[in-house]
C-alpha cells in the first residue's frame, strides 16, 4: 500500500476539553479545523504527522486511537485487501465531508480508516500564504 499521508485519530468523551488540551496547554499549532463552526473538528501538527480530534468517544474516557491512512485510490486498496482476506469493517463510500473512506481493523482490533482525497477537495489546495 502507497500512504501519501497519516494522522493518528482520537474521539474524546468530551471533545471540548480536548480540543483545549493539545491546543491551549500542549500549543499544538492548529492545521485545519472542519465541521460546525460551534464544535468543529481540529487537526493539529504533530512533528511530521497529524493528529485530528474530533467526533465523541463512547463512555466516559473516549475510544481508543485510531490511524488514519491516505491513499490514491480506496477502491484499489479495497479490491487488494479484501482478496488477502481482510475484515472490511466498512465498504469505501463518499462521506459527507468529502472524503471517500473505508474502515479495517488490525489484528487487535485498533481501527484503521483508508482515506481518499477527491481532487476537487479543499484539502488538495494549498493554504500556505
Amino acid at each position: 500500500m502507497e500512504v501519501l499521508s497519516s494522522r493518528i485519530l482520537l474521539r474524546p468523551a468530551d471533545l471540548d476539553r480536548s480540543r483545549r488540551f493539545y491546543r491551549d496547554v500542549l500549543g499544538l499549532p492548529v492545521y485545519r479545523e472542519f465541521g460546525p463552526p460551534d464544535d468543529p473538528g481540529m487537526v493539529f501538527f504533530l512533528g511530521s504527522g497529524f493528529l485530528e480530534v474530533s467526533g465523541h468517544g463512547a463512555g466516559t474516557t473516549g475510544s481508543s486511537p485510531m490511524i488514519w491512512l491516505q491513499v490514491r485510490d480506496v477502491r484499489a486498496e479495497h479490491e487488494r485487501l479484501a482478496a488477502a482476506g481482510v475484515t472490511i469493517d466498512r465498504e469505501p463510500r463518499a462521506e459527507p465531508w468529502g472524503l471517500v473512506e473505508m474502515w479495517i481493523a488490525d489484528p487487535e482490533n485498533v481501527k484503521i480508516v483508508i482515506v481518499e482525497i477527491p481532487a476537487d477537495h479543499p484539502l488538495r489546495r494549498d493554504r500556505r500564504t
